[in-house]
């Protein structure tokens, strides 16, 4: 019996599979690619998303291109460990809007053997670091950067640059209140505005 255990414990190998980038990048669409292919393969997948993220929809996880998976809102890391009994596959999109306690229960779904694959924004609209994405990026096993275009020369995209005047860290948006903008453009406005 005690073999048994081991080995059907040890064929369920957990992992942490971070997608992080800017906004415009494509995360939410890899995120639902590589959900869709798991439950294709009849695991079992369950997928939150804060539930202060109700751009698209309430329920579901949808992409920039409108490609929509249904997924459950929490208001805390906490409440995903409590709500992923039975399953082989969580996902989580937007982890930057979660607080801290998510690298833990993040660590605590792949020691039980789960496979999680989170998103999120690395850096907020200033460049610095966002929320626990940094800290989840240093446990994955995987980390996965994806990069949207700058909208002002074409390079590839270093930050989500916010267009409206907010000094709110967490400011819900989509096209109207964001580009994506890379490094040396991002620079130039910083500079201009007397903040580089």
């Amino acid at each position: 019996m005690l073999y048994s255990e081991q080995t059907s414990h040890s064929s369920r190998r957990g992992s942490i599979e971070v997608i992080c980038g800017s906004m415009f990048s494509g995360k939410t669409e890899e995120l639902i690619r590589r959900l869709r292919r798991a439950q294709f393969a009849r695991q079992r997948v369950e997928i939150f998303k804060p539930v202060i993220d109700t751009r698209y929809s309430e329920s579901e996880v949808v992409s920039h291109d409108r490609n929509a998976i249904r997924s459950t809102p929490v208001d805390s890391s906490g409440s995903i460990l409590l709500l992923s009994a039975e399953v082989d596959v969580v996902g989580i999109d937007e982890a930057q809007f979660f607080d801290e306690g998510l690298v833990d229960v993040c660590n605590q779904l792949a020691n039980q053997g789960i496979r999680v694959i989170v998103t999120g924004l690395d850096m907020d609209y200033r460049g610095i670091p966002f929320g626990p994405i940094p800290a989840l990026c240093a446990i994955a096993e995987d980390v996965y950067k994806v990069h949207a275009i700058c909208v002002r020369c074409g390079a590839l995209a270093y930050v989500s640059h916010r267009l409206v005047d907010s000094n709110k860290r967490v400011l819900i948006g989509e096209m109207q209140e964001y580009e994506p903008i890379c490094r040396d453009c991002f620079n130039e406005i910083q500079h201009s505005q007397g903040k580089g």
